[in-house]
């Protein structure tokens, strides 16, 4: 119980130093300086994630880097708790922005702080807000810039993988930009799998090879989700 009120505490305390970042941050955008601007919010970024997760207590071991390539990737993960976000932008030190739930984007700050990231919201029961998102998306990663899905949707909140959504991978396929399949193995053990209270756990973050998008067939396309699936499915305990 201590462990959860101090993480809730950490977390507001943490937006409120966000403040003079976001003054810095404008000031780099109106003089045009967008690589640093992109630059420095991606280092936010990395020091929220790193600093969100290590104050539970637990340990994340990252296996792979050397499978991230240059240049825009969809990141693809299953989605076992509400620390992967923090994990994923923490843990993997390269600029992503997230397709997320749109209940995220009205946490004050944390929400602004997203779309800086160029994360996309999704309604999960307008369809077609989410068709207008995953439209954004793919322009997106045409523009440049590296994303990441849970195509399950939510948080399977334990062990097990929920079904792929039908069209997920249509990022890639259209952007025509790798995909990385990672692998998130027990961040519910950090508060889902505790009836809500944070403990500290073990997390075994698995990046896998990444599939190329380019010139695949219309059978290629057909098993890809089910290709993708298997491989996340696979380094899970």
């Amino acid at each position: 119980m201590f462990r959860t009120i101090y993480m809730a505490i950490y977390f507001i305390v943490y937006l409120i130093f966000l403040f003079p970042k976001e003054w810095k941050i404008n000031k780099l955008e109106k003089e045009g300086r967008m690589q640093e601007m992109h630059d420095l919010l991606h280092k936010i970024a990395m020091n929220w994630g790193k600093s969100i997760v290590n104050a539970t207590g637990s340990k994340i071991h990252v296996f792979g880097i050397e499978n991230i390539p240059k240049g825009p990737v969809l990141f693809v993960s299953n989605h076992q708790g509400n620390f992967d976000i923090p994990i994923l932008f923490g843990f993997i030190d390269k600029p992503k922005a997230f397709i997320a739930k749109i209940e995220l984007s009205k946490i004050p700050v944390f929400g602004k702080w997203m779309e800086r990231q160029k994360c996309i919201f999704i309604d999960r029961d307008n369809p077609r807000q989410s068709l207008k998102a995953i439209n954004k998306g793919i322009k997106t990663l045409k523009d440049g810039h590296s994303m990441v899905i849970f195509p399950e949707g939510t948080r399977s909140k334990g062990p097990k993988m929920g079904e792929f959504k039908k069209g997920s991978l249509k990022l890639a396929t259209k952007a025509k930009v790798p995909i990385v399949p990672i692998t998130i193995d027990g961040s519910y053990k950090i508060m889902e799998g505790n009836k809500k209270l944070i403990k500290p756990a073990e997390v075994k973050v698995t990046i896998s090879q990444p599939i190329h998008t380019t010139n695949l067939t219309k059978e290629d396309e057909n098993v890809l989700s089910e290709k993708v699936y298997a491989i996340i499915k696979s380094h899970l305990s």
